[in-house]
């Protein structure tokens, strides 16, 4: 499947099923995966963000995106497409990274390493390290950093 050249979203080489991070203490949850082989540097996926009303407190949902630089961060987005379905790792260790046009409400996630067909897609999430919704999963992904 070809996307058409005017497109804002494209997600035809992602692909979401359940993760392989899931198991019995965590639950089942879905992750986003490569579709197709992805070599460094090349666009993973791109599209759009819709911002959500102000006063939503994105601390309390895990499911939406930091839309801002600003901190405390109040803005907050919804993304489209499976950018949703990336789940996280530890800084410097994920094999995809988002670039955000805050001003253009628009994303790209580009391969930061060759990504073989059907590996998971990871990138660390802007917000890890200060979202209370996170604070489980950051302790999770840095627990080997405190032994």
């Amino acid at each position: 499947m070809t996307s058409h050249a005017d497109t804002k979203i494209d997600c035809s080489r992602v692909y979401v099923k359940k993760s392989s991070f899931s198991n019995e203490e965590t639950g089942d949850f879905d992750g986003a995966f490569a579709a197709v082989p992805i070599k460094a540097g090349e666009l993973v996926e791109k599209g759009l963000m819709r911002r959500l009303p102000d006063g939503f407190d994105g601390n309390t949902c895990p499911y939406i995106f930091t839309w801002s630089t600003e901190r405390p961060n109040k803005t907050w987005g919804m993304g489209s497409g499976c950018a949703p379905y990336y789940n996280t790792c530890k800084e410097g260790t994920a094999n995809t990274k988002m670039v955000r046009y805050y001003d253009e409400d628009r994303f790209e996630i580009f391969a930061v390493e060759d990504i073989a067909a059907d590996e998971e897609l990871l990138h660390t999430y802007v917000s890890l390290k200060w979202r209370t919704c996170f604070s489980d999963l950051n302790d999770i992904v840095h627990a080997a950093d405190e032994k």
